[in-house]
Protein backbone atom coordinates (compact mmCIF):
# COMPACT_ATOMS: atom_id res chain seq x y z
CA UNK A 1 0.00 0.00 0.00
CA UNK A 2 1.42 3.82 -1.01
CA UNK A 3 0.27 6.90 0.90
CA UNK A 4 0.53 10.16 -0.05
CA UNK A 5 -0.08 13.61 1.77
CA UNK A 6 -1.48 16.21 1.17
CA UNK A 7 -4.01 20.01 1.81
CA UNK A 8 -6.80 20.87 -0.73
CA UNK A 9 -5.18 23.90 -2.60
CA UNK A 10 -7.29 26.63 -4.54
CA UNK A 11 -6.49 25.15 -7.57
CA UNK A 12 -8.15 22.17 -6.87
CA UNK A 13 -11.28 23.10 -5.62
CA UNK A 14 -14.78 24.29 -7.31
CA UNK A 15 -16.44 27.50 -6.63
CA UNK A 16 -17.90 26.35 -3.56
CA UNK A 17 -14.12 25.21 -2.61
CA UNK A 18 -13.89 22.06 -2.07
CA UNK A 19 -12.07 19.60 -3.90
CA UNK A 20 -13.43 19.25 -7.42
CA UNK A 21 -14.01 16.08 -8.82
CA UNK A 22 -11.34 16.08 -11.35
CA UNK A 23 -9.20 17.16 -8.50
CA UNK A 24 -9.86 13.82 -6.74
CA UNK A 25 -9.38 12.13 -9.84
CA UNK A 26 -5.84 13.83 -10.17
CA UNK A 27 -5.12 12.73 -6.79
CA UNK A 28 -5.95 9.83 -7.55
CA UNK A 29 -3.59 9.12 -10.49
CA UNK A 30 -1.18 11.22 -8.61
CA UNK A 31 -0.68 8.61 -6.28
CA UNK A 32 -0.50 5.63 -8.15
CA UNK A 33 1.84 7.44 -10.36
CA UNK A 34 4.13 8.28 -7.73
CA UNK A 35 3.87 4.89 -6.25
CA UNK A 36 5.42 3.61 -9.59
CA UNK A 37 8.15 6.27 -9.56
CA UNK A 38 9.41 5.13 -6.24
CA UNK A 39 9.58 1.90 -6.69
CA UNK A 40 11.44 2.11 -10.07
CA UNK A 41 8.46 0.89 -12.17
CA UNK A 42 7.91 4.34 -13.19
CA UNK A 43 7.73 5.71 -16.74
CA UNK A 44 10.87 5.15 -17.83
CA UNK A 45 11.16 1.65 -16.61
CA UNK A 46 8.14 1.52 -18.78
CA UNK A 47 9.75 3.00 -21.84
CA UNK A 48 12.81 1.25 -21.46
CA UNK A 49 10.60 -1.96 -21.27
CA UNK A 50 8.72 -0.62 -24.41
CA UNK A 51 5.48 -0.83 -22.17
CA UNK A 52 2.41 1.47 -21.43
CA UNK A 53 -0.39 0.91 -18.46
CA UNK A 54 -3.55 2.59 -20.09
CA UNK A 55 -6.83 2.78 -18.50
CA UNK A 56 -9.95 0.65 -19.40
CA UNK A 57 -12.60 1.98 -16.66
CA UNK A 58 -12.98 4.25 -13.27
CA UNK A 59 -15.49 3.33 -10.28
CA UNK A 60 -15.03 6.33 -8.16
CA UNK A 61 -17.76 6.22 -4.98
CA UNK A 62 -17.76 10.24 -3.73
CA UNK A 63 -18.54 9.93 -0.41
CA UNK A 64 -17.91 13.55 0.62
CA UNK A 65 -15.74 16.85 -1.21
CA UNK A 66 -12.81 18.26 1.55
CA UNK A 67 -12.71 21.40 1.87
CA UNK A 68 -9.97 23.98 0.89
CA UNK A 69 -6.89 23.95 2.65
CA UNK A 70 -8.29 20.53 4.38
CA UNK A 71 -5.08 17.54 4.89
CA UNK A 72 -5.59 14.66 3.37
CA UNK A 73 -4.33 11.23 3.08
CA UNK A 74 -4.66 9.27 -0.43
CA UNK A 75 -3.75 6.00 -0.78
CA UNK A 76 -3.55 3.40 -3.55
CA UNK A 77 -2.93 -0.42 -3.88
CA UNK A 78 -3.02 -3.06 -6.95
CA UNK A 79 -4.98 -6.09 -5.69
CA UNK A 80 -5.25 -8.45 -8.96
CA UNK A 81 -2.64 -8.93 -12.03
CA UNK A 82 -4.94 -11.21 -14.13
CA UNK A 83 -3.86 -11.48 -18.04
CA UNK A 84 -3.29 -8.06 -19.56
CA UNK A 85 -5.22 -6.21 -16.67
CA UNK A 86 -4.17 -4.91 -13.61
CA UNK A 87 -6.69 -3.84 -10.82
CA UNK A 88 -6.04 -1.38 -8.49
CA UNK A 89 -8.22 0.54 -5.82
CA UNK A 90 -7.68 4.36 -3.99
CA UNK A 91 -9.02 5.82 -0.65
CA UNK A 92 -8.97 9.43 0.08
CA UNK A 93 -9.84 10.13 3.45
CA UNK A 94 -10.35 13.48 5.12
CA UNK A 95 -8.98 15.30 8.12
CA UNK A 96 -10.45 13.14 10.45
CA UNK A 97 -9.42 9.45 9.19
CA UNK A 98 -13.15 9.31 7.26
CA UNK A 99 -13.67 7.79 4.05
CA UNK A 100 -14.11 11.09 1.27
CA UNK A 101 -13.97 8.84 -1.54
CA UNK A 102 -13.18 4.94 -2.54
CA UNK A 103 -11.96 4.10 -5.66
CA UNK A 104 -11.84 0.96 -8.40
CA UNK A 105 -9.28 1.07 -11.06
CA UNK A 106 -8.81 -1.57 -14.53
CA UNK A 107 -5.87 -0.80 -16.40
CA UNK A 108 -4.19 -2.67 -19.42
CA UNK A 109 -0.70 -3.23 -20.39
CA UNK A 110 0.09 -2.28 -24.08
CA UNK A 111 3.07 -2.86 -26.45
CA UNK A 112 4.53 0.38 -27.18
CA UNK A 113 5.82 -0.46 -30.26
CA UNK A 114 2.53 -2.40 -31.67
CA UNK A 115 0.06 -0.88 -29.60
CA UNK A 116 -1.67 -4.30 -28.79
CA UNK A 117 -2.82 -5.17 -25.07
CA UNK A 118 0.01 -7.81 -23.84
CA UNK A 119 0.13 -9.92 -20.53
CA UNK A 120 1.12 -8.97 -17.66
CA UNK A 121 4.40 -10.49 -16.67
CA UNK A 122 6.23 -11.47 -13.74
CA UNK A 123 9.04 -9.06 -14.19
CA UNK A 124 6.31 -6.28 -14.40
CA UNK A 125 3.96 -7.39 -11.57
CA UNK A 126 7.15 -7.78 -9.27
CA UNK A 127 7.80 -4.44 -8.11
CA UNK A 128 5.09 -3.74 -6.41
CA UNK A 129 5.20 -6.67 -4.05
CA UNK A 130 2.61 -8.37 -2.13
CA UNK A 131 -0.87 -7.45 -3.06
CA UNK A 132 -3.38 -5.89 -1.02
CA UNK A 133 -7.03 -7.14 -0.11
CA UNK A 134 -9.60 -5.59 -2.36
CA UNK A 135 -11.16 -2.41 -1.23
CA UNK A 136 -14.87 -2.92 0.51
CA UNK A 137 -16.92 -1.62 -1.96
CA UNK A 138 -19.93 -2.46 -3.87
CA UNK A 139 -18.37 -3.09 -7.02
CA UNK A 140 -19.93 -1.98 -10.84
CA UNK A 141 -19.67 -3.59 -14.14
CA UNK A 142 -16.67 -2.24 -15.71
CA UNK A 143 -18.77 -1.76 -19.06
CA UNK A 144 -21.46 0.97 -19.00
CA UNK A 145 -24.67 0.22 -20.69
CA UNK A 146 -26.09 3.45 -22.37
CA UNK A 147 -29.66 3.95 -22.61
CA UNK A 148 -31.47 4.63 -25.33
CA UNK A 149 -32.81 8.25 -26.93
CA UNK A 150 -29.04 10.00 -25.86
CA UNK A 151 -29.26 13.73 -27.10
CA UNK A 152 -27.16 15.82 -29.15
CA UNK A 153 -24.81 18.02 -27.18
CA UNK A 154 -22.75 19.19 -30.06
CA UNK A 155 -19.02 19.43 -30.94
CA UNK A 156 -15.62 20.36 -29.07
CA UNK A 157 -11.95 19.94 -30.31
CA UNK A 158 -9.72 18.26 -28.11
CA UNK A 159 -7.23 21.08 -26.55
CA UNK A 160 -3.08 20.83 -25.65
CA UNK A 161 -3.94 20.87 -22.08
CA UNK A 162 -5.94 17.59 -22.16
CA UNK A 163 -3.08 15.75 -23.50
CA UNK A 164 -1.03 13.65 -20.86
CA UNK A 165 2.31 11.93 -20.98
CA UNK A 166 0.84 9.15 -23.50
CA UNK A 167 -0.60 12.04 -25.99
CA UNK A 168 -3.73 10.56 -25.44
CA UNK A 169 -6.69 12.85 -23.89
CA UNK A 170 -6.38 12.30 -19.85
CA UNK A 171 -8.90 10.14 -18.76
CA UNK A 172 -10.27 12.72 -15.97
CA UNK A 173 -10.89 15.43 -18.67
CA UNK A 174 -13.65 12.96 -20.65
CA UNK A 175 -15.30 13.04 -17.03
CA UNK A 176 -14.53 16.99 -16.84
CA UNK A 177 -16.57 17.47 -20.38
CA UNK A 178 -19.29 15.01 -19.32
CA UNK A 179 -19.88 17.13 -16.20
CA UNK A 180 -19.89 19.90 -17.79
CA UNK A 181 -23.29 18.88 -19.58
CA UNK A 182 -24.80 19.09 -16.51
CA UNK A 183 -26.94 21.45 -14.80
CA UNK A 184 -25.46 23.78 -11.93
CA UNK A 185 -25.53 22.55 -8.47
CA UNK A 186 -26.29 18.66 -9.70
CA UNK A 187 -24.24 16.76 -6.50
CA UNK A 188 -22.56 13.54 -7.99
CA UNK A 189 -22.12 10.79 -5.82
CA UNK A 190 -20.89 8.06 -8.23
CA UNK A 191 -18.59 8.50 -11.64
CA UNK A 192 -17.97 5.53 -13.79
CA UNK A 193 -15.81 5.95 -16.84
CA UNK A 194 -15.32 3.53 -19.45
CA UNK A 195 -12.73 4.04 -21.83
CA UNK A 196 -12.77 2.44 -25.56
CA UNK A 197 -10.16 4.64 -27.99
CA UNK A 198 -7.78 7.31 -26.79
CA UNK A 199 -8.71 11.05 -28.46
CA UNK A 200 -5.40 12.69 -29.95
CA UNK A 201 -4.60 16.11 -30.66
CA UNK A 202 -6.23 16.85 -33.87
CA UNK A 203 -9.57 14.69 -32.93
CA UNK A 204 -13.26 16.25 -32.50
CA UNK A 205 -15.13 15.34 -30.25
CA UNK A 206 -19.16 14.19 -30.76
CA UNK A 207 -21.00 14.58 -27.35
CA UNK A 208 -24.40 12.47 -26.42
CA UNK A 209 -26.13 12.40 -23.16
CA UNK A 210 -29.31 10.76 -21.43
CA UNK A 211 -30.92 11.98 -18.14
CA UNK A 212 -32.49 9.20 -16.17
CA UNK A 213 -33.59 9.36 -12.62
CA UNK A 214 -30.17 8.11 -11.07
CA UNK A 215 -28.16 10.43 -12.94
CA UNK A 216 -26.72 11.57 -15.96
CA UNK A 217 -24.86 8.96 -18.96
CA UNK A 218 -22.53 11.10 -21.57
CA UNK A 219 -20.85 9.48 -25.07
CA UNK A 220 -17.95 10.95 -26.21
CA UNK A 221 -17.63 9.64 -29.76
CA UNK A 222 -16.06 10.00 -33.46
CA UNK A 223 -17.98 11.31 -36.23
CA UNK A 224 -18.45 8.34 -37.25
CA UNK A 225 -20.12 7.19 -34.21
CA UNK A 226 -16.98 5.06 -32.69
CA UNK A 227 -16.91 5.37 -28.85
CA UNK A 228 -13.79 7.11 -27.13
CA UNK A 229 -15.59 7.17 -23.49
CA UNK A 230 -18.72 6.52 -21.88
CA UNK A 231 -19.35 7.87 -19.00
CA UNK A 232 -22.02 7.00 -15.70
CA UNK A 233 -22.58 10.43 -13.20
CA UNK A 234 -24.55 8.80 -10.11
CA UNK A 235 -26.71 12.02 -8.65
CA UNK A 236 -27.74 13.03 -5.31
CA UNK A 237 -31.39 15.21 -4.95
CA UNK A 238 -30.36 18.86 -4.43
CA UNK A 239 -29.83 19.94 -0.83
Amino acid sequence: MYEMRSRVRYSETDADARLSLVGIMNYMQDCSTQQSEDIGAGLEWLRRERRVWLLSSWQILVLKRPALGEEIRVRTWPYAFKGIYGLRNFAIYDADGDYAAKANSCWFLVDADTGKPVRVTEAIAAPYGELEPKLPMEYAPRKIELPGGLTDAGMRPVMRHQIDTNRHVNNAQYVDMARELLPEGIRICEIRAEYRKAAVLGDTLHMRYAETAGGYFVSICKEDGSIFANVALQTLPEK
